[in-house]
Protein backbone atom coordinates (compact mmCIF):
# COMPACT_ATOMS: atom_id res chain seq x y z
CA UNK A 1 0.00 0.00 0.00
CA UNK A 2 1.35 3.41 -0.95
CA UNK A 3 2.25 5.63 2.00
CA UNK A 4 -0.20 8.50 2.56
CA UNK A 5 1.57 11.86 2.34
CA UNK A 6 0.13 15.02 3.84
CA UNK A 7 1.42 18.51 2.98
CA UNK A 8 2.02 20.18 6.34
CA UNK A 9 1.87 23.96 6.71
CA UNK A 10 5.15 25.85 6.56
CA UNK A 11 6.38 27.52 9.74
CA UNK A 12 8.55 30.40 8.55
CA UNK A 13 10.38 31.48 11.70
CA UNK A 14 11.27 35.18 11.52
CA UNK A 15 12.35 36.08 15.07
CA UNK A 16 15.81 37.34 15.98
CA UNK A 17 16.60 34.01 17.60
CA UNK A 18 15.85 32.33 14.26
CA UNK A 19 18.27 34.44 12.23
CA UNK A 20 21.48 32.57 11.44
CA UNK A 21 24.58 34.74 11.77
CA UNK A 22 27.78 34.00 9.86
CA UNK A 23 30.58 35.90 8.15
CA UNK A 24 28.32 36.54 5.15
CA UNK A 25 25.72 38.55 7.05
CA UNK A 26 27.29 39.66 10.35
CA UNK A 27 28.20 43.12 9.03
CA UNK A 28 24.70 43.71 7.69
CA UNK A 29 23.19 42.70 11.03
CA UNK A 30 25.58 44.97 12.91
CA UNK A 31 24.65 47.92 10.71
CA UNK A 32 20.96 47.22 11.22
CA UNK A 33 21.52 47.03 14.97
CA UNK A 34 23.28 50.39 14.96
CA UNK A 35 19.88 52.07 14.65
CA UNK A 36 19.11 54.90 15.37
CA UNK A 37 22.66 55.93 14.48
CA UNK A 38 22.23 55.33 10.74
CA UNK A 39 23.44 58.20 8.53
CA UNK A 40 20.40 60.50 8.29
CA UNK A 41 18.39 57.61 9.77
CA UNK A 42 18.33 55.79 6.44
CA UNK A 43 19.86 52.48 5.36
CA UNK A 44 19.81 50.13 2.36
CA UNK A 45 19.68 46.40 3.08
CA UNK A 46 20.89 44.51 0.01
CA UNK A 47 21.64 40.93 -0.92
CA UNK A 48 20.77 38.09 -3.31
CA UNK A 49 17.40 36.37 -3.48
CA UNK A 50 16.65 34.38 -0.34
CA UNK A 51 19.53 35.92 1.61
CA UNK A 52 17.37 36.86 4.58
CA UNK A 53 16.59 40.50 3.78
CA UNK A 54 12.93 40.10 4.68
CA UNK A 55 13.89 38.26 7.85
CA UNK A 56 16.21 41.09 8.92
CA UNK A 57 13.65 43.70 7.90
CA UNK A 58 11.06 41.89 10.03
CA UNK A 59 13.40 41.89 13.02
CA UNK A 60 14.03 45.63 12.69
CA UNK A 61 10.36 46.39 12.12
CA UNK A 62 9.32 44.34 15.15
CA UNK A 63 11.87 45.98 17.42
CA UNK A 64 11.18 49.54 16.24
CA UNK A 65 7.46 49.34 15.51
CA UNK A 66 8.12 50.08 11.83
CA UNK A 67 5.54 49.54 9.11
CA UNK A 68 6.56 47.21 6.26
CA UNK A 69 5.42 47.48 2.67
CA UNK A 70 6.40 46.48 -0.85
CA UNK A 71 7.88 49.17 -3.08
CA UNK A 72 5.33 48.21 -5.72
CA UNK A 73 2.53 49.37 -3.38
CA UNK A 74 3.99 52.81 -2.64
CA UNK A 75 2.05 55.87 -3.81
CA UNK A 76 2.71 59.60 -3.48
CA UNK A 77 -0.56 60.23 -1.65
CA UNK A 78 0.50 57.92 1.20
CA UNK A 79 3.93 59.45 1.79
CA UNK A 80 2.98 61.98 4.52
CA UNK A 81 1.09 59.38 6.57
CA UNK A 82 3.75 56.70 6.12
CA UNK A 83 6.45 59.08 7.32
CA UNK A 84 4.82 59.43 10.73
CA UNK A 85 6.69 56.36 11.91
CA UNK A 86 9.68 54.21 10.92
CA UNK A 87 9.20 52.41 7.65
CA UNK A 88 10.55 49.46 5.63
CA UNK A 89 10.11 49.56 1.85
CA UNK A 90 11.09 46.23 0.31
CA UNK A 91 12.32 45.28 -3.18
CA UNK A 92 12.93 48.82 -4.40
CA UNK A 93 14.97 47.65 -7.38
CA UNK A 94 12.09 45.42 -8.41
CA UNK A 95 10.06 48.46 -9.41
CA UNK A 96 8.79 51.56 -7.61
CA UNK A 97 6.90 54.75 -8.44
CA UNK A 98 9.85 57.12 -8.32
CA UNK A 99 7.89 60.28 -7.49
CA UNK A 100 6.28 58.42 -4.60
CA UNK A 101 9.63 57.28 -3.21
CA UNK A 102 11.02 60.80 -3.64
CA UNK A 103 8.10 62.27 -1.67
CA UNK A 104 8.47 59.59 0.99
CA UNK A 105 12.21 60.26 1.29
CA UNK A 106 11.59 63.97 1.85
CA UNK A 107 8.70 63.33 4.25
CA UNK A 108 10.87 61.00 6.37
CA UNK A 109 13.65 63.61 6.37
CA UNK A 110 11.21 66.20 7.72
CA UNK A 111 9.73 63.91 10.34
CA UNK A 112 13.05 62.39 11.39
CA UNK A 113 11.68 58.87 11.05
CA UNK A 114 13.79 55.88 10.04
CA UNK A 115 13.66 54.53 6.51
CA UNK A 116 14.98 51.08 5.55
CA UNK A 117 15.02 50.24 1.83
CA UNK A 118 15.78 46.75 0.56
CA UNK A 119 16.88 45.41 -2.81
CA UNK A 120 19.00 42.75 -4.47
CA UNK A 121 21.57 45.07 -6.03
CA UNK A 122 23.63 47.87 -4.55
CA UNK A 123 21.71 51.19 -4.43
CA UNK A 124 23.92 52.66 -7.16
CA UNK A 125 22.61 49.90 -9.48
CA UNK A 126 18.92 50.39 -8.76
CA UNK A 127 17.05 51.34 -11.96
CA UNK A 128 16.05 54.84 -10.88
CA UNK A 129 15.90 57.56 -13.52
CA UNK A 130 14.65 60.57 -11.51
CA UNK A 131 17.88 62.57 -10.98
CA UNK A 132 17.06 63.99 -7.53
CA UNK A 133 15.96 60.60 -6.23
CA UNK A 134 18.90 58.77 -7.80
CA UNK A 135 21.41 61.09 -6.10
CA UNK A 136 19.74 60.43 -2.75
CA UNK A 137 19.52 56.68 -3.18
CA UNK A 138 23.14 56.30 -4.25
CA UNK A 139 24.16 58.11 -1.04
CA UNK A 140 22.64 55.35 1.10
CA UNK A 141 24.89 53.30 3.33
CA UNK A 142 24.53 49.67 2.16
CA UNK A 143 24.18 46.83 4.64
CA UNK A 144 25.17 44.03 2.27
CA UNK A 145 24.59 40.30 2.68
CA UNK A 146 27.06 38.16 0.74
CA UNK A 147 26.61 34.67 -0.70
CA UNK A 148 26.54 32.03 2.07
CA UNK A 149 29.57 30.15 3.30
CA UNK A 150 29.37 26.40 3.99
CA UNK A 151 28.41 26.86 7.63
CA UNK A 152 25.54 29.22 6.88
CA UNK A 153 24.36 27.15 3.91
CA UNK A 154 24.26 24.03 6.11
CA UNK A 155 22.25 25.75 8.83
CA UNK A 156 20.01 27.39 6.24
CA UNK A 157 19.14 24.02 4.72
CA UNK A 158 18.26 22.65 8.15
CA UNK A 159 16.07 25.69 8.86
CA UNK A 160 14.29 25.47 5.51
CA UNK A 161 13.50 21.81 6.14
CA UNK A 162 12.35 22.64 9.69
CA UNK A 163 10.11 25.43 8.35
CA UNK A 164 8.32 22.67 6.41
CA UNK A 165 8.18 20.49 9.53
CA UNK A 166 10.72 18.10 8.04
CA UNK A 167 13.44 16.69 10.29
CA UNK A 168 16.43 15.46 8.31
CA UNK A 169 19.72 13.84 9.25
CA UNK A 170 22.99 15.82 9.08
CA UNK A 171 24.26 13.31 6.52
CA UNK A 172 21.71 14.62 4.06
CA UNK A 173 23.11 18.14 4.37
CA UNK A 174 26.62 16.82 3.74
CA UNK A 175 25.31 15.02 0.65
CA UNK A 176 23.57 18.13 -0.71
CA UNK A 177 26.32 20.74 -0.26
CA UNK A 178 28.71 19.55 -3.02
CA UNK A 179 25.83 18.92 -5.41
CA UNK A 180 24.09 22.30 -5.35
CA UNK A 181 24.75 25.87 -6.37
CA UNK A 182 26.21 27.94 -3.52
CA UNK A 183 23.39 30.42 -3.07
CA UNK A 184 20.42 31.16 -0.85
CA UNK A 185 18.01 30.77 -3.76
CA UNK A 186 19.43 27.36 -4.65
CA UNK A 187 18.97 26.15 -1.08
CA UNK A 188 15.29 27.10 -1.23
CA UNK A 189 14.88 25.39 -4.60
CA UNK A 190 16.49 22.16 -3.41
CA UNK A 191 14.37 21.99 -0.25
CA UNK A 192 11.22 22.76 -2.22
CA UNK A 193 12.04 20.11 -4.82
CA UNK A 194 12.78 17.42 -2.23
CA UNK A 195 9.63 18.27 -0.29
CA UNK A 196 7.48 18.03 -3.43
CA UNK A 197 9.09 14.77 -4.54
CA UNK A 198 8.69 13.30 -1.06
CA UNK A 199 4.97 14.02 -1.15
CA UNK A 200 4.57 12.80 -4.73
CA UNK A 201 6.42 9.52 -4.13
CA UNK A 202 5.22 8.89 -0.59
CA UNK A 203 8.75 8.49 0.76
CA UNK A 204 10.64 10.39 3.49
CA UNK A 205 13.11 13.15 2.70
CA UNK A 206 16.49 11.50 2.97
CA UNK A 207 19.70 10.74 1.13
CA UNK A 208 18.10 8.06 -1.07
CA UNK A 209 15.49 10.51 -2.34
CA UNK A 210 18.09 13.25 -2.79
CA UNK A 211 20.33 10.93 -4.81
CA UNK A 212 17.42 9.92 -7.02
CA UNK A 213 16.36 13.53 -7.61
CA UNK A 214 19.76 15.22 -7.96
CA UNK A 215 21.84 12.45 -9.55
CA UNK A 216 19.08 10.73 -11.49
Amino acid sequence: MKQLSIALPRLDATGREDFMVSASNATALALLDSWPDWPDRRLALVGPEGAGKSHLATIWATETGAHRMSAADLSSAEAPDLARGPLVVEDVDGGVEEEALFHLWNACAQSGQGLLLTGRAMPSDWPIALPDLRSRVTSLTPAAIDDPDDMLLSVLLLKLFADRQLQVKPALIGFLLPRMERSFAAARRVVDMLDRESLARGVPVGQALARSVLDG
